[in-house]
């Protein structure tokens, strides 16, 4: 496997509900700084991006940023970023993330979480990359969305093949383990799209 030396980590623009999201974003951080690890993300101050963002940069880490002008003054920016890119639309802000990434981790979030998630994961389905996606799912968080995979392949619109174009694990500290032992299988190309 690529030697990871950055993530992309997926979350919320909100805390939750829940102090425990709030802790696991903040020892997600404590981990990838530990590492050595960058943490590529929105760029935000608010919710639990913000709380990693800290956590890494809290504890000598690396953090890049990246955000679209329109959210600069929504989503507030995180100061003391390692490197800030300010971007003209979501679809570039996106495509950064995707560029300046090792591999995806997705922690709890709401609309734009599953959005940036399922992205990663059609683009792995149309094999345009073969970085790995991790689905932290804390407390059985994911739990719907791993249902609705489940589903689209019991009624025939995906293979079963799609179950392995992501990983699930029940906690952050699943997350380095996982990305050592790399993918369990890769779809082939013929299959991609059946």
């Amino acid at each position: 496997m690529t030697e990871i030396s950055s993530l992309c980590v997926y979350c919320g623009s909100r805390k939750g509900n829940r102090p425990d999201f709030e802790a696991l974003a903040e020892k997600l951080g404590e981990i990838m700084a530990a590492n050595g690890i960058e943490l590529v993300y929105g760029a935000g101050s608010i919710g639990l991006m913000g709380v990693i963002a800290r956590s890494v940069l809290g504890r000598g880490g690396k953090v890049t940023g990246i955000i679209p002008t329109h959210l600069e003054e929504l989503e507030i920016l995180e100061p003391d970023l390692t490197e800030l890119h300010v971007v003209t639309s979501m679809h570039e802000r996106k495509k950064l993330m995707f560029d300046r990434s090792d591999a995806f981790i997705v922690l709890p979030g709401g609309a734009g979480t599953l959005d940036e998630m399922i992205e990663v994961i059609t683009w792995s389905q149309l094999n345009l990359h073969d970085k790995p996606i991790i689905l932290v799912n804390h407390e059985s968080y994911w739990d719907p969305f791993v249902a609705l995979i489940d589903h689209v392949i019991a009624n025939g619109f995906a293979g079963e093949e799609t179950r392995e174009l992501f990983q699930v694990v029940e906690s952050v500290d699943d997350v380095l383990p996982t990305l050592e032992a790399g993918p369990t299988s890769r779809m082939e190309p013929e299959t991609a799209l059946l």
